[in-house]
């Protein structure tokens, strides 16, 4: 029997949340130091799961299964295809940096302070999320899925409930009070979505007759399984609306802002770098896969969605005061491309959309960590409380403007290649949706560079004027997610050659062809 790789990559960050959390509360560096250990040791599992993939193999690979409610045809089935794998390698990848930018986020205030829980708490509940999410991206039996698309909110509401963001203007008692409205929102809208997900998840067996989504999909491709429409669509409409509120897609998302706003800055990287993309990620996995006929159906009303939310949260990202809150409506805006790249049904769209989860993880990750340095620094999230940063710590300015030139997709950078492709294909098919959409383009230079130029540049002001650069454990974090921006916008080709062959399996399973050019290329 071959060695459970994909088992022990969820596993491993699981047991590591169980020690982490037993350590006694005396031997608060000692957890950290085990967290960290924990997440260096699932990233290299993560890593061999990328080497041992093969990505002109079978669909999915790695492949694990057994029984486990016999009697209502759940069993533990995972595998990995293409798209599976760049994410489960940037969860791996950022979980580390957010374990170390996170690294006195839980420290108590002060000596006795009993405000926060104890450290090793937080450290634990990270790791939890990561082994739940990997685990999601993992599942190929549809209940199995839900269980672990579920549990992860648990965890994701402790740690915007309990450890949220001590920068708040308006003191503590106010901000307690705020973080509890946050994690509160932030559980209702995720739940709401899951019990719909679970009705039609329930229906889903009763008329598949199993969970499994390799046995439905088989069925389904070779007319054995033949679904009335109505029931297709419901079924679809079910788990799509499920999948949209974690996503978040307009309007389900107004509970992104707050989570993102009260939250310490590694936990709003865990929220939209991480467990936001098991949404996108699963509209690609089973909503295409499960109900071809439903998807190519909803398409133009989902399209408009994903339109309005590229618009709508740059938008509102321009006029924000709030750093944080800037950052979530523009990743709003982010979502809305890789969403509208999914629904374009072309393979430039989807290939772009899997590139863009993977990119923006990256780019939102950096700029919101710098930012999370820089408020810890400062005390506050408001953007009119800065200016002239770039006089006294141009290091963290420098980074800062990286991580923003990224997040507006500049030529060079990781997301402009699959912000392009998204673009590319969607104009393919959907000409007025694209060339609509460029204008978010437009309204992301605006917000990115106005934030830069009012929190850096200009007169330094009193309560910046001796604020400190980037520490060498914050230049740890920064630097290398800085080299990777640089270097797949640059070079992109291996994160493509993983994702474009599932790419071109779930182009197959919606019975979809790229449109033919109007002009052929000269030969």
């Amino acid at each position: 029997m071959s060695f459970p790789l994909l088992t022990a990559t969820a596993v491993l960050p699981a047991l590591g949340a169980v020690a982490t959390a037993a350590v006694p509360a005396a031997r608060r560096t000692a957890a950290k130091w085990l967290a960290l250990l924990v997440s260096l040791a699932t990233l290299a599992l993560a890593i061999a799961v990328v080497v041992r993939f093969d990505p002109d193999g079978d669909r999915y690979q790695l492949t694990e299964s057994h029984s486990w409610i016999a009697d209502f045809g759940v069993r533990y089935e995972l595998g990995v295809d293409g798209i599976a794998v760049a994410l489960i390698a940037l969860t791996a990848l950022l979980i580390p940096f957010v374990i170390l930018a996170g690294w006195h986020d839980a420290d108590p205030l002060e000596t006795g302070s009993k405000r926060w829980r104890p450290t090793q708490g937080f450290f634990a509940l990270i790791l939890a999320v990561e082994a739940m999410v990997i685990l999601s991206f993992e599942a190929t039996d549809v209940f199995l899925f839900y269980i672990f698309f579920e549990a992860m909110l648990i965890p994701m509401y402790f740690l915007i409930g309990g450890f949220g963001d001590r920068a708040h203007e308006h003191g503590e008692k106010v901000a307690a009070t705020q973080r509890s409205y946050a994690a509160v929102k932030f559980l209702l809208y995720n739940l709401a979505g899951g019990l719909i997900m679970l009705a039609a998840v329930i229906g889903l067996y009763v008329v598949a007759g199993n969970f499994s989504l390799t046995q439905i999909a088989e069925a389904r491709a070779n007319g054995t399984l033949d679904m009335a429409t109505n029931t297709e669509r419901w079924l679809f409409l079910g788990f799509f609306f499920a999948f949209a509120v974690k996503a978040p897609l307009w309007p389900l998302h107004t509970w992104l802002p707050n989570a993102m706003q009260e939250s310490t800055a590694p936990v709003a990287v865990l929220i939209t770098a991480v467990v936001d993309k098991v949404g996108t990620f699963a509209m690609l996995r089973f909503c295409l896969q499960l109900f071809p006929e439903a998807s190519t159906w909803a398409t133009p009303a989902i399209l408009v969605l994903a339109l309005i939310s590229i618009i709508y949260g740059a938008l509102l990202a321009v006029g924000q005061r709030d750093i944080k809150r800037l950052v979530a409506y523009a990743s709003i805006s982010h979502f809305g491309f890789i969403i509208m790249g999914i629904f374009a049904m072309t393979s430039q769209g989807q290939s772009g959309a899997t590139l863009y989860m993977v990119n923006h993880g990256i780019s939102t990750a950096a700029l919101m960590l710098v930012a999370g340095f820089l408020i810890s620094r400062r005390g506050s999230r408001l953007i009119a409380d800065y200016g002239g940063v770039q006089k006294v710590a141009p290091v963290l300015a420098g980074t800062f403007l990286i991580g923003g030139l990224a997040t507006l997709s500049l030529p060079g950078l990781a997301p402009f290649v699959s912000e392009f492709l998204v673009l590319v294909g969607t104009f393919a098919r959907y000409p007025v949706i694209g060339v609509i959409a460029t204008f978010g383009i437009v309204l992301a230079a605006l917000y990115t560079l106005v934030l830069y130029q009012r929190t850096m540049t200009g007169p330094v002001k009193p309560e910046v004027s001796a604020m400190p650069d980037l520490r060498v454990r914050e230049l740890v974090v920064v630097a290398p997610l800085i080299a990777l921006l640089i270097v797949l916008g640059v070079y992109p080709k291996p994160v493509t050659d993983i994702v474009n062959p599932a790419v071109e399996q779930t182009m197959s399973d919606v019975q979809k062809k790229d449109p033919k050019p109007e002009v052929e290329a000269a030969k």
